[in-house]
Parts: C-alpha cells; sequence; structure tokens
C-alpha cells in the first residue's frame, strides 16, 4: 500500500471515529437532559400530587358574600387580599373552639411587586353584621358567633376592603408546621421572659414551634400590650411564609400533613398554584402596619376603639396596594 493510501485510510478512519464520538456526544447529551427532565417532572408531578391532596383537605368556603370574583383577580394577575386568622385552639392544651386573636389583612400587588400586611387589635371595637345583638362587640368574638364567614362579612364592611380569600391557621397547627420547616429566624424588638424563656431586645433567635409560641403569645409585659404583640406574629408569620415556599418545604410530607390538620381556607388548588406562579414576586417591597386605637371601658368591657380617621387610613392603605380608590 502507498504511502499516499496509507494517509488517506488513515484519515478516512480518523474522519468515522470523529463523527461516531460526535453522535455519541450528542445521544448523550440527549439522554442527560432527558433525565434532568424526567427527574424536574417527578418532583413538579409529586408536588402537585401534594398540593392536591392537601388542598382538598383544607378547602372550605366561608359562606360569606364576595365582593367581586376572587378566582377572576388571580387569574387576571390583579392584585389580591387574604384575611390570615389565628385561633387559640390546639395550642397549650387548649381544645375548644377558640377566638380569632390574630387578625390580619394582606394585599399583595404583582405588578409593583409590592405587599402589606395589616394586624387589626383583638379587642377592637365593631358591629357585627350578622348579629347586631350582640353589637358593640370585639372583633375577635365575630369567630367565636359566627365563624369565618361572619369575620369576614365584619372585616369587609369595617375596612370597605374585598376580602378575596381567607386563610384561618390555629395556634397549635402553627407550631407543628415551623418545627416542620426546621424553626424560623427572629431578632426580638424588646427584652422579656414568658413561660421560661428569655428574649433580649436586638437579639437574632432561631425559634422551634413551642419558642414561637412563647414569642407570639405574650402581651401583658409589653409595654404596647396587644400591640406589640401583633409586631411579634407578623414577625413570626413573615419568617414561616419565607420558608414555606420553598420547594423542599411542598416536598415534605409531615409539613404537609401538619398544615392539612390544622388549617382551613377558601383558596382552591388552582388559586394556590396562581399565587405561586404569578405572584411570587410580590413580598420584595413588604410593608407592616397596624390600626391603632385607644383603650376604652364600654358597658364594663375594655375595648380598643379606632378613631375614624386612622379607620380611614388603614382602609385606604390596603384599597391603594388593590390599585382601588381612596377617600380623601
Amino acid at each position: 500500500m502507498s504511502e499516499d493510501n496509507k494517509e488517506l485510510r488513515q484519515a478516512t478512519n480518523h474522519i468515522h471515529h470523529h463523527h461516531h464520538r460526535r453522535r455519541w456526544l450528542k445521544r448523550f447529551f440527549i439522554w442527560l437532559i432527558a433525565i434532568i427532565f424526567v427527574a424536574a417532572g417527578g418532583y413538579v408531578a409529586y408536588a402537585w400530587h401534594k398540593l392536591s391532596e392537601t388542598s382538598k383537605i383544607i378547602y372550605q368556603p366561608s359562606g360569606a358574600p364576595k365582593l367581586r370574583d376572587a378566582s377572576q383577580v388571580i387569574a387576571k394577575k390583579k392584585p389580591v387580599s387574604i384575611l390570615l386568622l389565628g385561633t387559640d385552639t390546639g395550642a397549650m392544651g387548649r381544645n375548644y373552639k377558640g377566638r380569632t386573636d390574630t387578625i390580619m389583612v394582606m394585599t399583595i400587588n404583582p405588578k409593583t411587586n409590592k405587599s402589606t400586611m395589616v394586624s387589626l387589635p383583638r379587642d377592637m371595637k365593631v358591629n357585627l353584621p350578622g348579629y347586631a345583638k350582640y353589637s358593640p362587640a370585639k372583633i375577635n368574638s365575630a369567630y367565636t358567633y359566627g365563624g369565618t364567614k361572619e369575620t369576614i362579612s365584619t372585616v369587609q364592611k369595617y375596612l370597605n376592603v374585598p376580602i378575596d380569600y381567607y386563610l384561618l391557621v390555629n395556634m397549635g397547627g402553627l407550631e407543628k408546621a415551623i418545627d416542620e420547616v426546621g424553626g424560623v429566624d427572629v431578632v426580638s424588638p424588646l427584652s422579656f421572659s414568658y413561660l421560661g424563656a428569655t428574649f433580649q431586645k436586638g437579639q437574632k433567635y432561631h425559634l422551634n414551634g413551642n419558642k414561637t409560641l412563647k414569642f407570639s403569645r405574650m402581651r401583658y409585659d409589653d409595654p404596647r400590650g396587644d400591640y406589640g404583640r401583633q409586631e411579634r406574629q407578623r414577625l413570626i408569620i413573615t419568617a414561616l411564609l419565607k420558608k414555606s415556599v420553598s420547594y423542599k418545604t411542598v416536598l415534605n410530607d409531615d409539613f404537609m400533613i401538619a398544615i392539612s390538620d390544622e388549617m382551613q381556607t377558601d383558596l382552591t388548588r388552582s388559586d394556590m398554584l396562581g399565587l405561586a406562579l404569578k405572584y411570587r414576586t410580590a413580598g420584595k417591597n413588604a410593608v407592616s402596619d397596624h390600626a391603632q386605637g385607644k383603650t376604652k371601658m364600654l358597658g364594663g368591657q375594655s375595648f380598643e376603639v379606632v378613631s375614624a380617621a386612622e379607620r380611614a387610613r388603614v382602609s385606604n392603605e390596603l384599597r391603594s396596594n388593590l390599585g382601588l380608590t381612596t377617600k380623601n
């Protein structure tokens, strides 16, 4: 064989080998990408399955009249409002129906990437739309008399703000949920001791479920009373929400079981998915606030009476973030 033919044959073999190697690499990368997508799809499918199961368990319509079509609000990616309620059922050995000692209105605006969380004093003086004979009453009694239906109706009428959805969690459930996500980090706004737990102002703490309840429930030793407790509750809820949006949390069976046993909402599975996909960046600019009242004795009871000006301020703050008209 001539040297020219030998070189030609070697070159041809090299080209064939090179093409074979390129085809093999191409098949390998296609196979690798397929594996990644299958794995990712498995996680998504599993998460969707868990969300489907949980949403069926916790779904509970309130029966309260809606001031607008809430499902269309999420579908069209408009600002949405959620009433957050915390009962004292299941906390520290309690097993009765309980009251809503935590009442917060959250508004989420995906266009401005801004969310607001406004606390209402548990002893705030209100009129109950469905229970006029018991009015005036403390706002936390609305749940005792008429459940979530009466609570939503009361808040909507008092603040002139549409409540699109509600989320009710009992304090016992909050303890479980926090334990399942591995605890939460908070900075204490004051120094105090409560039920064997001690906190120092300005110090950061990693809290488990039990210590979280102690951190958030104390009010008598707080110079600001219930308003100070509201602030600490907002810190806890904000910290928990940040952890709850993690895919690891969604895939945590124990976490899903914990919240399904201790929570109810009128958010459907589709609503939850819509919120997760369309509103997840709205927490970049979070505003925390509360309605400030003055303590007054009325009929032998201590009420927090919110002035007309303060009531209008809070209403306008929430309505503004919902893109609704405000009043001067």
